[in-house]
């Protein structure tokens, strides 16, 4: 039996969602470009092997008439549904909200940017509407590292989980013998050799 302490850190497949909060083409020149090409790569890892679990992909869009449409690299993969909004946390947009309760889980992986203004208002929005929230550090960016750090440490005090791509996606792979394994290992193998 699993203390009440502990269940917050295990990621469920049957619980789990992934939201991906605004990687935007107007925002994407403001960034550090070595630091944005290894974040879209672990976006882009995590896309992929949620797919293969089977899990939904919500997007949101931070009012795309003035910051552009989601990158053209993760738009895809978010096409089953994307949101836009003017509030800067997602949870200021109720269509959001209801949407993520329609989903019937209560796990969210938050990945995006910025993670001090957009990624960090929405972690905390989830948080208050009762969701447990796992913020993957290596798929979130900010402009600055100080504004980056400061995020991380916000949420983990607010009782978000702070994880990492490959920790989030084995812990819902759980066994070797899953039969998305394969694929997953395949693809973790492929990132390590920058391809």
């Amino acid at each position: 039996m699993m203390s009440d302490a502990v269940s917050k850190f295990v990621l469920k497949r049957d619980q789990a969602v992934l939201v991906v909060v605004d990687v935007q083409e107007r925002l994407v020149p403001a960034m550090d470009q070595n630091q944005y090409a290894e974040v879209l790569k672990n976006i882009d890892f995590l896309l992929k092997s949620i797919r293969l679990l089977e899990l939904p992909v919500v997007g949101s869009e931070q009012y795309p008439r003035g910051i552009g449409h989601m990158v053209p690299e993760l738009a895809d993969a978010c096409r089953d549904k994307v949101i836009e909004k003017l509030s800067f946390g997602c949870c200021g947009e109720p269509s959001f909200v209801e949407h993520m309760k329609s989903l019937g889980r209560r796990q969210v992986i938050v990945v995006g940017m910025e993670a001090h203004v957009c990624v960090y208002q929405t972690v905390l929005g989830l948080l208050q509407e009762g969701f447990e929230v796992h913020l993957v550090r290596d798929a979130v960016m900010s402009r600055g590292e100080v504004d980056y750090l400061n995020a991380l440490e916000l949420a983990r005090a607010a009782g978000a989980v702070v994880t990492t791509a490959e920790t989030a996606v084995f812990q819902m792979v759980k066994v070797s013998n899953d039969p998305q394994f394969k694929a997953i290992s395949a693809m973790v193998k492929a990132r390590a050799a920058g391809k």
